[in-house]
């Protein structure tokens, strides 16, 4: 809702700006997501190696976590 309310604002003060950022969003979201989907493909590495790492620790404690 805030982010509506700053375009609003933005549109009151500059509209050409503000409708230029309505037709950039889009096109800068899709250029940004193979980043995010890259981000999400080097946490799922990092947890896997923290697991394999922690493995011994959990095994000798003997108990499951909850």
């Amino acid at each position: 809702m805030a982010a509506f309310l700053l375009w609003l604002l933005l549109f009151i003060v500059c509209w050409p700006l503000a409708i230029a950022a309505l037709i950039l969003y889009p096109i800068v979201w899709l250029v940004l997501l193979p980043f995010r989907l890259l981000g999400i493909a080097v946490e799922g590495v990092f947890e896997f190696l923290r697991a394999i790492v922690l493995l011994p620790a959990r095994v000798l404690r003997g108990t499951a976590r909850s």
